[in-house]
């Protein structure tokens, strides 16, 4: 690995972990928080969950686990290229997902209606904090401890998101949300390379299934730039090569522009420390054009995919599927396996969410079908 600058963070210097264990031999400590991220159960998991598309649609299609792939490799070049921990910046992003709900956004907002309409008390439900969950509490791999026991600068960039409520209750982790400080700049980069991935890959996504055209996406800036570019070097490209191109371009155009607009942000305020870049401004950040074209292109996604016909009526289809799923479990608890079973209302509705949120589509849909069967 390349010589870490300043305002990196070290594994040597880690503020550590929540169970004392002995250190990694032969590896760093991130070195170790990414190698039992990968080999947690939940990890896997996400390969059968949706991106966009509902897994059994279609092979090729993205799904979960190929996203955090995908935003790993972006990110590792990000760190590269700014003199940051690769290996921290790798394990936040494969980490990033691990609490989704099967069926995308929509099996989380439908999870969390549920929480919130029928069980209040049980605090809602949101991915990201699941994701913490997972790897502090729900994977049961090791003798010693519940979770994976990861570095706090793991958990800290798993943590995107977090309410005051939830951020009292979290300890150090959740500490920055009531400071209003920030997170290390291995998460901020994780985090935006999850925004350059997501984006793009959606777009391929969307014109393989032809919920979009390359017409209407040459009515945004940063894809018609790109399109014209590839065109004049390759005037007779077949379709298929043409948008891979494109979207190659589209990356590595966005890459270069976080990594130029983060070093002059750098040189701005000169932390000298990851905890200095704590105490500073967001310094990962897009140059404002660059800003303004890929807020286009995500209101464009969200227009013209996310809300297209066909994506709503699968949607609509998955958002009854969790909600039938929590009502039942939630009136009659003996439909769980005994481990999913707890003693009071609040408890019983995390649990249940705990469950619902590790299904993948296809484990949702058979046991769906199962429960309604039984009745």
């Amino acid at each position: 690995m390349a010589d870490l600058a300043p305002y990196a963070c070290n594994p040597e210097h880690t503020r550590g972990r929540r169970y004392d264990e002995a250190p990694p031999v032969g590896r760093n400590q991130f070195q170790r928080d990414r190698d039992r991220i990968i080999h947690c159960n939940a990890f896997r998991l996400l390969e059968y969950k949706t991106q966009v598309f509902v897994n059994h649609e279609g092979d090729l299609f993205r799904t979960r686990l190929t996203h955090s792939l995908e935003v790993a490799q972006i990110a590792r070049t990000l760190a590269r290229n700014l003199g940051l921990h690769e290996d921290l910046t790798e394990a936040i992003s494969l980490a990033h997902d691990l609490g989704h709900t099967p069926f995308g956004h929509a099996g989380q907002d439908e999870l969390n209606a549920c929480m919130r309409e029928l069980a209040p008390e049980a605090g809602g439900f949101e991915h990201n904090l699941q994701s913490l969950r997972v790897v502090d509490e729900l994977e049961e791999r090791y003798a010693a401890f519940n979770g994976l026991n990861l570095c706090f600068e793991t958990r800290e960039g798993i943590l995107k998101h977090c309410s005051v409520k939830h951020a009292r209750l979290l300890g150090d982790v959740g500490e920055r949300f009531l400071s209003r400080t920030q997170p290390s700049l291995e998460a901020q980069i994780a985090n935006l390379a999850d925004e350059i991935a997501y984006n793009n890959h959606d777009i391929d996504d969307g014109l393989r299934s032809g919920l979009i055209t390359i017409e209407q996406l040459q009515m945004l800036e940063i894809f018609a730039t790109h399109h014209a570019q590839v065109k004049r070097k390759y005037p007779r490209l077949e379709k298929r090569r043409l948008i891979a191109e494109i979207i190659r371009a589209m990356i590595n155009t966005l890459v270069l522009d976080l990594t130029e607009t983060t070093l002059a942000n750098i040189r701005e305020h000169r932390p000298d420390s990851a905890d200095a870049v704590r105490a500073a401004p967001p310094l990962a950040a897009f140059s404002a054009s660059m800003r303004r074209q890929a807020d286009a292109l995500k209101h464009f996604l969200l227009e013209n995919l996310y809300r297209h016909y066909r994506v709503i009526r699968m949607t609509t289809k998955a958002r009854s599927i969790i909600r039938e799923l929590f009502v039942a479990f939630l009136d009659d608890p003996r439909l769980l396996a005994e481990e999913h079973r707890r003693g009071d209302e609040v408890a019983q509705a995390r649990a249940i969410a705990d469950y619902i949120a590790g299904m993948t589509d296809r484990y949702a849909i058979r046991e769906h079908r199962q429960v309604f069967k039984m009745e």
